[in-house]
């Protein structure tokens, strides 16, 4: 029996060696996977980590920049400042780990990377005046592709056409697509490095990876003209397809590093995004002092803007169209509420940019795109003398030539507009049904904006019923 029950000596040795050797390999795997989490990810996604599973707020489409926040009553926003500074402490526990596993952490990892990633600030090139940065915040179709032209048409502004593109269609926290708080506390980290011309952030988000810093799936990479001038246009690459190529000339794929380069070596920088919903997550970015940010926040009609929509995204608007098609009485809720929760977003955020808060002020400027549509030269100077960089020549004979076509461009993101003929074309072929539905949801945020209410159709469709308000300055805070 005893002798049954006892192994040989070399079988208890060889199986003491496995159970080492197990344990050794299960540690050396363990730091491996350590080392690479926070050497790519330490900088960008361990801020978003599975504290964004707890919250409940999907985006509504992965695919759309309408996500449907729905916020209390009060508009309180405090748990979103707790897990912001959850992620802070997140990021220091990170840090400690890779000081004891003997891993340089990302941000300390040697000159060269410290510089790539512009923690000092890209200095302004001699002579030049303070570098300001500046971010056109608004939301699809309010024109802000053809305002952002105001920027990108400057020389000395190093302009970015919605980076922020490639982080909404790669970064997923649960199966419904990330919270709308956790995607805005990623935007606003990557949105900090780019205006520091860390350009390197975003290979984090496209798809497919880039090689040796070269892509050719920039989003809309022909929308900047920084990423089309020498020397960051290089010579065009045969049988090398680029999704986004430039508009007037050919390129090869982009090559990240130049890119970096020539944004530091602009005097300033300006990026567009429709994905910055709440203003008052960017208060770190207006107090970090390696930043002079200026932000003019971009605003339209609510009616013109979901009248625009069911044109260039007919496919999110089936729901819509089926219901003015076939007269049933309600709308979904879904739909309206998340129509509300647009505007309640935009309208929160207006209202402290006008409140002046102390790491805003100086830093804010509300916009209509109505008014840039009917003055737009004025409206570009204002903006320019805002953000503290003199208006060049060159612009002026850009908007001169693209705000008085005989007709609006082709495309969806068309930037030739006939501005002071089509800002109000949309009145004329919208039912008064919807617009009643827009004005329901949306009245706080129109009354804000000075957007008057149409009583009627024939309200709607009258031509001597102005429905703006003229509010002079009152816009430049």
């Amino acid at each position: 029996m005893e002798k049954g029950l006892t192994l040989p000596q070399d079988c208890r040795d060889f199986l003491h060696s496995l159970r080492m050797r197990s344990k050794y390999a299960l540690f050396l795997a363990f730091v491996v996977v350590v080392f690479v989490f926070i050497e790519k990810e330490n900088k960008i996604i361990s801020r978003v980590s599975d504290k964004l599973k707890q919250i409940p707020q999907p985006l509504a489409d992965a695919n759309s920049t309408d996500p449907a926040l729905i916020l209390a009553d009060n508009a309180s926003l405090l748990s979103l400042s707790e897990l912001d500074s959850a992620f802070t402490q997140l990021q220091g526990r990170l840090r400690n780990l890779s000081l004891q596993l003997g891993v340089e952490p990302l941000e300390e990892a040697g000159a060269e990377a410290e510089v790539a990633a512009g923690d000092e600030g890209p200095p302004p090139p001699p002579g030049a005046g303070p570098r300001r940065h500046v971010l056109l915040m608004a939301t699809t179709r309010t024109g802000s592709s053809f305002v952002g032209e105001f920027f990108n048409q400057q020389g000395n502004i190093f302009y970015l056409f919605e980076p922020l593109w490639h982080i909404e269609r790669t970064v997923s926290f649960e199966s419904g697509g990330a919270s709308a708080a956790g995607s805005a506390l990623v935007y606003r980290d990557v949105l900090k490095q780019l205006f520091l011309c860390d350009l390197y952030v975003l290979e984090h988000f496209i798809s497919p990876l880039p090689e040796d810093h070269l892509t050719q799936f920039m989003f809309r990479r022909g929308s900047s003209r920084s990423l089309c001038e020498e020397p960051v246009c290089t010579p065009l690459v045969k049988k090398v397809f680029e999704k986004y190529h430039c508009k007037n000339r050919r390129c090869g794929p982009l090559n990240v590093t130049l890119a970096a380069e020539a944004c530091r070596r602009k005097e300033h920088m300006a990026l567009k995004a429709v994905r910055i919903r709440q203003l008052e997550f960017l208060q770190p970015l207006a107090e970090d002092p390696r930043l002079d940010l200026r932000v003019i926040q971009l605003v339209r009609d609510p009616r013109a803007v979901l009248a625009s929509r069911m044109v260039a995204f007919a496919g999110k608007y089936e729901g819509w169209k089926k219901w003015l098609a076939e007269g049933q009485a309600r709308l979904g809720e879904e739909e309206v509420q998340r129509l509300r929760g647009n505007c309640e977003s935009i309208r929160l955020s207006a209202e402290l940019g006008l409140r002046q808060p102390a790491w805003l002020r100086g830093r804010y400027m509300l916009v209509r795109y109505e008014d840039v549509a009917r003055w737009p030269l004025q409206k570009a100077r204002e903006m320019y003398r805002f953000a503290g960089i003199p208006l060049t020549p060159q612009v002026e004979d850009w908007i001169q030539r693209n705000t008085q076509a005989a007709q609006d461009g082709n495309g969806i993101y068309s930037t030739q507009k006939n501005s002071s003929e089509q800002f109000e074309k949309w009145r004329f072929g919208m039912p008064f049904k919807l617009a009643q539905v827009v004005q329901a949801a949306c009245g706080p945020a129109m009354r804000l904006f000075g957007y008057r209410l149409a009583r009627d159709a024939a309200s709607l469709t009258n031509r001597s019923f102005s429905l703006l308000e003229e509010r002079g300055t009152f816009w430049v805070t």
